[in-house]
């Protein structure tokens, strides 16, 4: 009889690593190991250097220039229409005319809603800007793209800070009862 064990035994297992077979993982483990920190200690002493060199060809450590890298961030993060809305309110003047800007202003964009909020100085301009309004989604969308601006929120102008006083009337809004 045998034992299970012995390689006559025909049991099916493999036989285990001698010296020799255990010798070769370690030194093939070591060289990965030295080729790793050899990488490493390169790119510190390139970065000492003057910072990692990509070659003669484009590679993706390159630096870019502003415009596309702006626009790259601007399309990753989402940003399109809100950036576009901001150059509209930098725009307001050429867009609106000079005689509706003097007097009435962009206040936010609400990117959800596509609603914009513009502040007028007075009730006349409001009213004037409201009747304005389609046109000026017409325009807008037209410059912005199609659905960017649903909707011009018209708001009249604040009235003063509301005071507290023995002079004021019960149940009475103060100035805000003529305004807007």
């Amino acid at each position: 009889m045998t034992e299970q064990g012995t390689p006559g035994s025909g049991a099916g297992k493999e036989p285990e690593p001698s010296g020799v077979d255990l010798a070769r993982v370690a030194l093939r483990a070591a060289k990965e190991a030295a080729r790793a920190r050899g990488d490493a200690a390169q790119q510190r002493k390139q970065a000492r250097r003057g910072g990692l060199r990509s070659g003669a060809r484009a590679d993706r450590r390159d630096p870019m220039a502003l415009g596309p890298a702006i626009s790259r961030l601007l399309s990753e993060r989402g940003w399109e229409a809100p950036a576009a809305v901001g150059g509209v309110m930098g725009r307001w003047p050429e867009i609106v005319g000079e005689d509706v800007a003097k007097h009435c202003e962009p206040e936010r964009y609400d990117e959800d809603e596509r609603v914009l909020v513009v502040r007028c100085d007075s009730t006349a301009w409001a009213t004037n800007l409201r009747l304005l309004a389609p046109t000026l989604v017409a325009r807008l969308n037209e410059d912005l793209g199609h659905g960017t601006v649903r909707l011009i929120k018209v708001v009249g102008p604040g009235g003063p800070a509301r005071r507290f006083g023995p002079l004021r009337a019960p149940g009475s809004m103060g100035p805000g009862d003529t305004y807007g």
